[in-house]
C-alpha cells in the first residue's frame, strides 16, 4: 500500500497534519485585507502574487488558543475545489506515514470526529489528520 504524504504543522498546542497532495505552497503570514460580513474565523484576503486569496485563522476554526507570540505561517489549500490559505503557527515537517499506522479518527478525545480523517504518530507527538474540506469548505460560502 502506498504510505501517505503529510503536511504536518502546528495551531496552538495541536498538532495537526493534511494530505501533502492538498498543499500548494507554504506563505509566511501577512497582514490580510477584512471582509466584511466574513466569519470571524476568516481572516480577510491577502495577494499572492497577483492573486487574492482568501486566509482563515486555524486558531478560530479549531477552537485553539493563539499562543502569546509566533512568526505564522499559511499553507495554502485546495479545499472543495477552490484555494484557501489556513494560518497556521509553524509548519513542522513533510513526512511519509503508511496507511496502516494512522487510526481510526474516533480516538482522540476533544475534537469534533467530523474534523478528523485520522490520528498519528510523529515521533513522541500524537497528531490528527485534518479533513479540511469539512472544516473549511463551509467558510467559503458555497
Amino acid at each position: 500500500m502506498t504510505p501517505a504524504r503529510l503536511v504536518v504543522f502546528q495551531i496552538g498546542e495541536m498538532v495537526c497534519a493534511v494530505p501533502a497532495s492538498s498543499v500548494r505552497e507554504v506563505i509566511p503570514a501577512q497582514p490580510a485585507t477584512r471582509i466584511p460580513g466574513a466569519p470571524p474565523a476568516v481572516d480577510g484576503l491577502v495577494n499572492v502574487r497577483g492573486s487574492l486569496l482568501t486566509v482563515v485563522d486555524g486558531h478560530a476554526v479549531l477552537d485553539r488558543p493563539a499562543p502569546p507570540s509566533s512568526e505564522p505561517s499559511i499553507l495554502v489549500l485546495e479545499v472543495a475545489g477552490k484555494w484557501l490559505g489556513l494560518e497556521v503557527d509553524e509548519v513542522l515537517d513533510l513526512i511519509e506515514v503508511a496507511r496502516e499506522d494512522l487510526a481510526a479518527k474516533d480516538t482522540l478525545p476533544g475534537l469534533d470526529p467530523r474534523l478528523v480523517r485520522a490520528v498519528g504518530h510523529r515521533n513522541d507527538d500524537v497528531f490528527v489528520v485534518l479533513d479540511t474540506d469539512t472544516l473549511l469548505a463551509p467558510l467559503l460560502g458555497g
